[in-house]
Formats: structure tokens, sequence, C-alpha cells
């Protein structure tokens, strides 16, 4: 079994997304901003890469979910058994991984189509995130392309079409089909798959393609609650 520890850091304290401020979280019940959801997966994936090194970026893949909140200053252990890999703190999961190998025929790129994004962003609604729309396309360039900034596109992608509230990245299922490169130019097209309820909390599901011209770098189902219920106030 492997084991990384690390000492969790707040990556995103200025985001659009309050969620990670200290004052916002706390009227949802958190003790503190949250550590970003990519940011666990980030730590996730170290002791995946060194076991199995650049032929998992290049065609193995994660399922991860978020299941508690990591504060800054957490000491965060991740173990990999396996094909299980877990990130805890004080003996309790907060973020749990399948690892895999891909042998599902990669996605058509045809298929999601490039469209320019909003010009100005609707409110994150049902009517705004109806199943089947097709979102604005997000282009970036990374000097040095690691697997928390790659799977950050899939927030920003979210971020870019809607205005949110408060909102937290609750899971992903991850598939790579190439590495991504120092400079490439991605491009990260997507639409909406689901959109649920449960708990209070309303859920969005998106499925969005990375990719770089017409190589397909990463294929994701990225999971968010974009409205957490109202919190029980005595």
């Amino acid at each position: 079994m492997e084991t990384y520890r690390v000492r969790a850091r707040n990556t995103a304290p200025d985001s659009e997304n309050r969620i990670h401020d200290d004052r916002t979280a706390a009227l949802y019940g958190f003790r503190a901003g949250l550590v970003p959801g990519v940011t666990v997966y980030g730590y996730l994936t170290v002791p995946v890469v060194d076991r199995f090194g650049a032929d998992w970026l290049a065609r193995g893949g994660m399922r991860v979910r978020f299941l508690q909140p990591v504060y800054e200053g957490d000491e965060v252990v991740v173990t990999v058994s396996g094909n299980d890999v877990a990130a805890s703190k004080d003996g309790t999961v907060c973020a749990s991984g399948e690892i895999f190998w891909s042998e599902d025929a990669p996605p058509d790129l045809a298929l999601y189509p490039e469209q320019p994004l909003p010009a100005v962003r609707p409110p994150a609604s049902i009517e705004s995130l109806a199943p089947g729309r097709v979102l604005g396309t997000l282009y970036a360039a990374l000097p040095a392309p690691d697997e928390e900034a790659l799977l950050t596109l899939s927030n920003h992608l979210l971020m870019q079409n809607v205005q949110l509230k408060p909102w937290l990245h609750a899971a992903s299922e991850i598939r790579h089909f190439s590495l991504a490169r120092d400079g490439d130019r991605l491009s990260v097209r997507g639409r909406v798959a689901e959109r649920f309820e449960r708990k209070g909390h309303k859920f969005v599901v998106l499925d969005i393609v990375v990719a770089a011209g017409d190589r397909l770098v990463q294929h994701v189902r990225h999971t968010a609650i974009y409205e957490l219920r109202p919190r029980a106030t005595a």
C-alpha cells in the first residue's frame, strides 16, 4: 500500500465560488472555507502517478467522489490499495477514487461543437442548465499542465456559462486519452447531461471533453451541486 501525506491548502480563497471563503462557508455550516475538490483530486493523483507513471496519464482514468470537507491546514493521508485510492483526515475518508484503464472507444469530438461563451451569463437554474444544452467553449493554454489544472478547466467551463451562488464539486469521472503538452491550446467543450435534486441540494452533471486541436486529451463526467439547500435556522 502506497501512502502520501500532505498538509492541505485552500488554493482558492479569492475564487468567484465563495464556498472557499471562510465567512461565506460558515453560513452553510462549514467551519472554514473549503479546500477545492480539484486540489484534493490533485493529492489523490500523486501516489497514482508514482505507481503507474505517464501511462495512466495517457490512457487511464479515475472515478472520484468528494465525501467530507477538507480545510486549510488539515493533514491529508492518501493511500492506494489495488485500484482504490482514498484521502483521509483524522481517520475519516474525505475523498475516494477508483483507478481504471479505459477500454471504451473515445468520444467523437464532432459531437461536441465549439460554441461562443454567453455574452451575459444567465443565473444557474433549471432553464439555463437544462439537459442537452450545449455549453459555450472555454479556451486555455496551460504552461505546465497537471491533473489538478486539467480538471479545474471543467469547473471553469461551468462557471463561465452560468452565474453561480456558492457551489460544490461533488464527483468526477475522468478518462485520459493523451497527454496535455506544455503550450497546448486547449478547448473545453461540453453539454449538460443531467440535472436532479437530492436531499434539498440541486445537482448538475456535465459531459465535457478537453482537446488540443483535433486530439482528445480528456473526457470528464463532472458533477456539481450548483445550489446548496438552505441551512436550517433556529
